[in-house]
């Protein structure tokens, strides 16, 4: 099914700050209403079902909750989609004597006639992907602009080298689930045969037994490493960028891959660059002399200093452009450009020399239009 957009909390009829009790509570009581085994009078039950197994796939998982919360449905595309039917329950295990617990007293999931649950055991068995994770990673202005290689430390999860992510060796089919990885107990009702389907706690839903337990990764099949890896990070990164390193996520089940680790950047600022986008922007500071006469000034750039002629009569505020002396963005493939933006300081102290001619400067007509305007406004307002 396409990727719901409706609000995952709406879904539910929950607030945002819902406890997981009042979600798990929510959950149960619209797959009661909403599943196609039980509500034949709606043609649109079994399409509400799906919405509100993927509502609760992401809301019941921590992480994903967070993620959500901050990134909306953009933050969980990988761990939300791709939810088939409701025979085929994707990243969430409903089990429906959950919500058939009101009816029959706990433990019961139906079975009936529509053979619902027929491949309850091969999708507890089958392989599963384990989910992603995001990270977040601090770099200095310099390490975004001219890239880097960075080190991190990750507690990865890995196949056991032991026993090559079985668990133990020599395996065979578990005697008690024969291969299906469940026990199952029918209970007759008046509606109908119900199955409790429960994980078999002697493979642990796997289906295999092993002569010998791995004693490396105690029949687990995993092991937990502390690892430190080097990630390349492009020019150009900026701030909310992600990078992706794939198989450093959460463990897979089963077999599955991992997830994969996604770094997302936040850069410190500079102190005298400011960046927007790809451009690069930059205060220049001139003197009353400067701004009124001109001036070759040398100017700093990302790739090392310019000289630059500065016209006579500069104003504060004034902005020049430098194209191509912005952000060589190789993660975008992006070039920017620089922006100067001209500021003219008064100097608070002066000499008596500097003072006197600057008096005599006075004496001579210095006025702009803008000042005349000015001076005209004034005096019809008086």
């Amino acid at each position: 099914m396409a990727e719901s957009k409706k609000d995952y909390y709406e879904v539910l009829g929950v607030e945002r700050s819902a406890s997981d009790a009042e979600i798990k509570s929510a959950f149960r009581k619209l797959a009661k209403k909403y599943h196609p085994d039980l509500n034949k009078d709606d043609p649109q039950a079994a399409e509400k079902f799906k919405e509100v197994e993927e509502a609760y796939s992401v809301l019941s998982d921590e992480s994903k909750r967070k993620m959500y919360d901050q990134y909306g449905h953009a933050g969980v595309n990988n761990s939300a989609s791709g939810f088939g039917g409701y025979g085929d329950f994707g990243g969430v295990e409903v089990d429906l004597g959950d919500i058939f617990d009101s009816f029959f007293g706990g433990g019961s999931s139906f079975s009936g006639t529509s053979g619902f649950g027929r491949n309850y055991g091969q999708r507890q068995n089958r392989p599963t992907r384990g989910s992603d994770v995001l990270m977040r990673i601090k770099l200095d202005f310099d390490e975004s602009i001219y890239g880097c290689d960075k080190k991190l430390k990750l507690d990865v999860v890995e196949d056991c080298d032991e026993c090559n992510g079985l668990g133990g060796f020599d395996s065979k089919t578990c005697s008690n689930c024969h291969g299906s990885g469940v026990v199952i107990q029918e209970q007759r009702t008046i509606l109908g045969s119900f199955q409790s389907r429960t994980t078999c706690p002697n493979c642990n839903g796997t289906g295999k037994t092993f002569k010998t337990t791995c004693t490396n990764c105690h029949g687990k099949g995993k092991i937990r490493k502390n690892k430190t890896i080097t990630v390349n990070v492009p020019e150009g990164i900026n701030t909310g960028d992600r990078l992706r390193v794939s198989g450093k996520g959460n463990p897979g089940y089963n077999g599955g891959d991992n997830g994969d680790l996604y770094l997302e950047f936040i850069v410190s600022e500079h102190e005298y660059f400011t960046r927007q986008s790809d451009d690069i922007y930059l205060e220049v500071p001139l003197t009353i002399t400067e701004a009124i006469l001109g001036t070759k000034k040398t100017i700093p750039t990302l790739y090392g200093n310019v000289k630059l002629n500065i016209q006579a009569g500069v104003q504060t505020g004034d902005k020049e452009r430098i194209k191509g002396k912005g952000v060589d963005n190789k993660y975008k493939k992006h070039k920017g450009d620089m922006y100067l933006i001209y500021k003219v300081y008064v100097p608070r102290k002066i000499s008596r020399d500097q003072k006197k001619l600057l008096e005599e400067l006075d004496d001579t007509n210095l006025e702009t239009s803008e000042i005349k305007e000015f001076n005209k406004f004034v005096k019809n307002n008086d």
